[in-house]
């Protein structure tokens, strides 16, 4: 997928899917995939074992039981906040002297 806009660190709202409207910041983006890692958006509950060894040789025992963990979910369902404005937008760019910046479709600001 190329030209992915969103970025490590970056505020996104979520526009589709069960945890719409919520805002979170990205954790991990992996860009071939198009897919985007937001904490606190697309949980799941994932049931562990208990693992380690009990005797003093060493290893610390691993609790099992129920953990959250984060889902990916398609960069498609997602919009960037804008940091001046606080909207979702579309990002654009805008070429200074010879760098390449993202700015807000909405406000002109830079990302």
């Amino acid at each position: 997928m190329p030209g992915v806009d969103i970025k490590k660190d970056d505020n996104v709202r979520v526009m589709a899917g069960k945890d719409r409207g919520k805002i979170g910041r990205v954790i991990h983006v992996l860009p071939r995939e198009g897919r985007v890692m937001v904490d606190g958006v697309a949980r799941a509950k994932k049931a562990t074992r208990t693992t380690g060894k009990r005797s003093s040789g060493g290893q610390q025992l691993q609790q099992g039981g129920i953990i959250d963990t984060e889902l990916f979910i398609d960069i498609s369902n997602v919009q960037l906040v804008c940091k001046t404005c606080g909207q979702p937008t579309r990002v654009g760019h805008r070429i200074e002297g010879d760098v390449k910046v993202r700015i807000c479709r909405k406000c002109e600001a830079e990302l």
